[in-house]
C-alpha cells in the first residue's frame, strides 16, 4: 500500500490501523535546534481526541503521544522524529460481522477489491483514527513555522442547513473554543449541537463546513504549475475522512461574478510599506504562490457513514441483507475536524515554508 507519506521537504509517513496496538507516525526534514516536547503535541491531540463531549464518539483513547526519536536535550536533531500513540478502547468484537459484509459509504467494498484483504476492526486503516498521527505531526509543523509568526484558525461553519453569520475580522481561538462545537457564533453553535444530537438520537448523522483562515502569511509560499499552494491545501484537506470538497477564496461563488468585480487590486499600505488588495477573492494566493493576504479556504464533510439504524447492504458473497449499525461513531465529525483541517494546513505551509528557505538562499 502506498500514498501514506505527505510533503517533499517536510514529510509524515503515517502508520498503523484503528484497533491494533497503535498508530503514529515518523516525520522527516524538521529543523534542528527547535525546542520540542510531549507537552507541545498534546494539546492539538486533546482538541481531536474522541470521547470528550456527548457531540463526538464515545470512544475514550487518552491519545498520549510518545516522542521516541529526534530529540535530544529537548530540541530536534534534525534527524527523523518518531511518534507513537497507543490505542487502548478498543472494541474490535463489534466489527466481527461487518468482515462478511460491505457497510455503504465505507471503504470495506473498495479495499476488499483492491487489496484482496481488509481489517474490518474500526475500519482498519481507512478508519478516522488515523488523523491523529497527522494531528501529532501538524503540532510540530505548528511549532516550526510560528518564526513568521502564521496563525492558522480553523471553525465550524455550518452543520447542515445552519450556517454562522460572525465576520472574518470577529474570528479569534476563544470564541471558537467557547463551545462543543468548535462554532464562534454562539446563537448558531446552539442550534448546531441540538440538530446534531437530534441526529444522534434518531441513529443518523449531519455534514457541515469547516473554514480555515491563515493570517500573517509571508509572501512567497507555493510553486507554480502542479505544486501550487492551493493544490497541496487541495489534497492535504481532501486526505480527511469524510471530506468531500474544497474552496478556495472566492470558490464556486466567484463563477457568479465578472472580472471587473472579482480582480483583487493591489494598493501599498503606507503605515506597514507592504503591497496589499483590497479585496481577497484570491484567498490570498495567486500564481499558486501566496501573496501576502489570509489564506481562507473550506472544507466540505458528507454525514458520518455508519448509521445506527437499518439498512440494505450485500454480502462479500453478494447476497443482499439488512444490517444495523454497530461501535462508537460521531454523529457530525465537524466539532472534531477543527484541529485536524488545523493540523493538515500546518504540515502544507511548513513544508512549502521548508523549500521557500532552499529558494530564498540560492
Amino acid at each position: 500500500m502506498s500514498g501514506d507519506t505527505i510533503g517533499k521537504l517536510f514529510k509524515v509517513t503515517n502508520w498503523g490501523e484503528s484497533h491494533g496496538p497503535a498508530i503514529g507516525c515518523v516525520v522527516e526534514g524538521c529543523p534542528a535546534n527547535i525546542k520540542l516536547s510531549e507537552a507541545d503535541i498534546q494539546p492539538l491531540l486533546d482538541r481531536r481526541r474522541p470521547g470528550q463531549s456527548h457531540l463526538v464518539t464515545q470512544r475514550n483513547e487518552a491519545d498520549q503521544v510518545e516522542i521516541l526519536s529526534g530529540i535530544f536535550n529537548g530540541v530536534t536533531t534534525g534527524t527523523p522524529i518518531s511518534l507513537l500513540i497507543k490505542n487502548q478502547n478498543k472494541k474490535s468484537k463489534d466489527y466481527d460481522e461487518f468482515a462478511k459484509l460491505y457497510r455503504p459509504s465505507h471503504a470495506d467494498f473498495t479495499y476488499q477489491q483492491k487489496y484482496k484483504v481488509r481489517d474490518p476492526a474500526g475500519g482498519g486503516r481507512s478508519s478516522a483514527r488515523m488523523t491523529a498521527s497527522n494531528v501529532a505531526a501538524g503540532a510540530i509543523a505548528l511549532k516550526v513555522i510560528s518564526e513568521l509568526g502564521i496563525q492558522v484558525f480553523s471553525w465550524v461553519e455550518s452543520v447542515a442547513e445552519i450556517k454562522s453569520e460572525i465576520e472574518l475580522q470577529d474570528i479569534n481561538e476563544k470564541l471558537i473554543e467557547s463551545n462543543l462545537v468548535r462554532c464562534p457564533d454562539k446563537k448558531a453553535a446552539k442550534k448546531m449541537e441540538e440538530a446534531i444530537l437530534k441526529a444522534r438520537k434518531d441513529g443518523d448523522t449531519l455534514g457541515g463546513v469547516v473554514r480555515c483562515l491563515v493570517k500573517n502569511m509571508p509572501v512567497g509560499l507555493g510553486e507554480p504549475l502542479f505544486d501550487k499552494l492551493e493544490a497541496d491545501l487541495a489534497k492535504a484537506m481532501l486526505s480527511i475522512n469524510a471530506s468531500k470538497g474544497f474552496e478556495f477564496g472566492s470558490g464556486f461563488e466567484g463563477t457568479k461574478m465578472k472580472g471587473s468585480e472579482h480582480n483583487d487590486i493591489f494598493y501599498k499600505d503606507h503605515a506597514s510599506g507592504k503591497v496589499l488588495t483590497k479585496t481577497n477573492f484570491s484567498g490570498g494566493i495567486q500564481g499558486g504562490i501566496s501573496n501576502g493576504m489570509d489564506l481562507d479556504f473550506r472544507v466540505a464533510f458528507k454525514p458520518v457513514a455508519t448509521l445506527m439504524q437499518e439498512q440494505k447492504t450485500l454480502t462479500v458473497d453478494g447476497e443482499e441483507i439488512e444490517y444495523h449499525g454497530r461501535g462508537r461513531h460521531d454523529p457530525c465529525v465537524l466539532p472534531r475536524a477543527v484541529p485536524i483541517v488545523d493540523a493538515m494546513a500546518a504540515l502544507v505551509l511548513c513544508d512549502h515554508y521548508l523549500r521557500f528557505k532552499v529558494y530564498d538562499k540560492n
